[in-house]
């Protein structure tokens, strides 16, 4: 019994001088290593479809120590990193099916190893669905963790900062029926802060229904007025009272279909195609069904709009016609 005992703890020693061995055998000090995640190119993003919609992260590798830092980088950035997503609730999102199948496959992964000095970093970009699967709509904490040494030698793992990510309902053909505001005067409602695919989505609903109040609420009726250069020429030099007037006259304009047809015209349906931005700027593309007594006709609308003081709001649009169905 006592053998057995010294035995075992011999085992111990043995396996913890191994992991210690591994370790400090270890040609590089990864603690001055920094690894950071941001959105590549800040979209909305939707469940599945890892092609028609990606979510692109942009990784950066920077060494931050005094000497020249080399890490393994595979040729599929799947044996170099894993991304974790959590819910609020602090559940981890499943991984994608495709990635546990080529990490349990045998094969020869083909790596090169990249050099680092004082203050260089390293960049590449991946896509967050070839990793894990999200689908279903919510609001995420999304993390990676890098290995320097290959995923197969994962003891030796970096993670990086935290993002947010939202995850929104899939959109469909038909529009959505709900407006969330109230069926009073321009002046009782007021803007939210809302994601600018919903800005226009509630702008083109509002139309729909003929509910003018609502649909001016996301409007910058100045900017479109100044859209035509003679109006615009005229509203700068006059006083603010008659720029009032100007932007009144306008407004009635819309309402009675007098100009800005293609702003006014009314969709049979509409989806909304992409949806890009800054933090002041972007633009939201829809597809447009227009029915007539003999036929339908696509257009394609892209409407611009920026950010101010938290609400998004419509300031120019452009059409493109699709042709007839």
């Amino acid at each position: 019994m006592k053998n057995l005992k010294l035995f075992s703890i011999i085992t111990v020693f043995v396996l913890f001088g191994q992991f210690s061995f591994a370790q400090t055998n270890n040609k590089n000090d990864f603690s001055d290593v920094e690894v950071s995640i941001k959105y590549y190119n800040r979209t909305i993003f939707y469940p599945g479809n890892a092609e028609d919609n990606p979510i692109n992260i942009h990784i950066t590798i920077k060494n931050n120590g005094l000497d020249t830092l080399r890490f393994k980088l595979a040729d599929d950035r799947r044996f170099s990193l894993d991304f974790n997503a959590y819910t609020s609730k602090n559940n981890l999102v499943e991984q994608n099916v495709e990635l546990i199948e080529k990490r349990t496959t045998n094969q020869t992964v083909y790596f090169r190893e990249i050099a680092l000095e004082n203050g260089e970093e390293y960049s590449f970009i991946e896509n967050l669905k070839d990793y894990i699967n999200i689908q279903d709509p919510s609001v995420y904490y999304l993390e990676m963790n890098f290995y320097p040494e290959l995923y197969k030698s994962k003891f030796i793992s970096l993670k990086s900062n935290r993002l947010t990510l939202e995850i929104r309902p899939s959109t469909s053909v038909a529009a959505s029926t709900f407006v969330p505001v109230e069926d009073n005067s321009a002046t009782i409602l007021k803007p939210e802060q809302l994601a600018p695919d919903k800005v226009v989505e509630q702008t083109i609903i509002a139309r729909q229904k003929s509910l003018w109040d609502q649909y001016f609420l996301y409007l910058d009726v100045e900017s479109l007025l100044k859209r035509n250069s003679s109006q615009k020429k005229k509203y700068i030099s006059v006083s603010a009272e008659e720029r009032e007037r100007m932007i009144a006259a306008y407004k009635a304009d819309l309402m009675q279909s007098r100009i800005e047809n293609d702003i006014i015209a009314v969709p049979e349906k509409f989806q909304i195609q992409k949806t890009t931005y800054t933090p002041t700027e972007g633009t939201v593309t829809v597809i447009e069904w227009f029915k007539y007594p003999n036929y339908s006709e696509k257009k394609s609308y892209v409407y611009k709009i920026r950010q101010r003081e938290g609400i998004w709001t419509i300031y120019d649009y452009t059409v493109v016609n699709l042709g007839t169905e």
